[in-house]
């Protein structure tokens, strides 16, 4: 017998194939999160990449904070946000005996370019405020922007089905309002400190 593993994936089905819209959602994640994300031998991203179809890939470095990018149709981004998230509360906000009382919420840092972030924000913060009450998730958009870049930190927290509800919200007006200009995308391990070494350097 041959094996199935060979044959998923292979052709979509007409239904797949009407949401053509390609999403690519960068987030923001400490150590100890990537550690739950990727799991032992790497099991645990491999499952989520399987199981949603999207591409996962987690920028490489030694720094505290690291970038994953989930790229694919809008339904596979959501899939894998939401298994992401569960494994994010399994791990860090459960207890060892999975007990619900009292879980810390699971917090998702996503990366926009601050030119979206306005139609996010809305007029006099309307629309955010929008998002908030109907999905029960808190939302921030940071003030400054992420050192040497064009991107904003957008801070969603709550429970993983009101956090799911918010991203879906968030992508939503992310789709709408394109970002305006080039953007030049964060990478955490670029310190300032190196830049201005480096500067330093070129001298005449």
């Amino acid at each position: 017998m041959a094996s199935p593993d060979g044959a998923s994936g292979v052709g979509g089905s007409p239904e797949e194939t009407e949401l053509s819209i390609t999403l690519t959602l960068r987030m923001l994640m400490h150590g100890k999160e990537i550690g739950s994300i990727i799991g032992k031998k790497g099991e645990t991203v491999k499952r989520i990449r399987e199981q949603s179809s999207a591409r996962i890939t987690i920028s490489e470095g030694s720094c505290p904070e690291r970038i994953t990018t989930i790229t694919g149709s809008t339904d596979a981004v959501f899939r894998a946000v939401s298994m992401i998230a569960f494994k994010l509360e399994e791990d860090l906000g459960a207890g060892p005996d999975g007990v619900s009382a009292g879980r810390a919420p699971v917090t998702l840092r996503l990366v926009i370019p601050a030119s979206q972030c306005g139609s996010l924000i809305g007029k006099a913060g309307a629309k955010i405020r929008e998002i908030r009450e109907s999905t029960g998730a808190q939302v921030q958009v940071a003030g400054d922007l992420l050192p040497n870049s064009t991107e904003r930190a957008v801070t969603v927290s709550g429970v993983p089905d009101t956090i799911i509800q918010c991203v879906r919200q968030i992508c939503a007006v992310i789709l709408e309002s394109p970002p305006k200009g080039a953007t030049i995308p964060y990478h955490p391990g670029l310190s300032l400190g190196t830049i201005l070494l480096s500067a330093n350097q070129v001298r005449g």
